[in-house]
């Protein structure tokens, strides 16, 4: 569901959160429009009301991990965790987190992928919520919905800044709620 769906139609923070992303044109293949949180972050009160925004939401869920998706989920991830309460767990790329590891392979838009979670990240009966820049396919959001649920904690909830308004990847999500600030922009012209 769009926030602007949830309570949030007409917040102007929506608007300055979409306004400061920049399109990027054929990267990094033909045909993908690019999505670039960059200039999000460079703007601290926009940076500050997305992370206050999946703050707002998640504060009283009962939420004891929020985990972030590499790379650019670690930009929100930590922020929103530190707010309300919860531990932040990194998922990352193959051979990036020293020690022992679990995986779960997923395709992407234009390529595969896996992801990475150290075991013992997360515990049995723990709540969490999955952050990441953007959905598309949902198949980074459903491979991280496996790794946390393979050891035993509940995804209450997938949150994204960013998503298609027919996301197609909701379907990969096995039910689970997915959270979206704003729709990708168009190339300015």
């Amino acid at each position: 569901m769009f926030a602007a769906e949830n309570g949030l139609k007409g917040d102007p923070r929506l608007q300055a959160i979409s306004e400061a992303i920049r399109v990027i044109p054929h990267f990094p293949k033909p045909g993908i429009m690019f999505q670039d949180i960059t200039t999000l972050l460079l703007n601290h009160k926009v940076f500050k009301d997305t992370v206050d925004i999946f703050v707002d939401r998640y504060k009283d869920m009962g939420i004891s991990v929020v985990a972030g998706i590499e790379a650019r989920g670690f930009m929100f991830g930590p922020s929103v965790a530190l707010a309300i309460g919860a531990k932040f767990v990194p998922l990352r790329k193959p051979g990036k987190l020293p020690g022992k590891v679990i995986c779960e392979a997923y395709e992407l838009e234009y390529g595969k992928d896996c992801l990475e979670m150290h075991v013992g990240a997360v515990e049995k009966g723990e709540k969490a919520v999955v952050i990441d820049d953007l959905v598309a396919t949902g198949g980074t959001l459903s491979a991280a919905i496996k790794l946390i649920e393979c050891m035993g904690a509940e995804v209450v909830e997938c949150a994204c800044v960013i998503g298609l308004p027919e996301v197609k990847g909701q379907s990969r999500l096995s039910g689970r709620p997915l959270y979206i600030l704003v729709e990708p922009r168009e190339l300015d012209k």
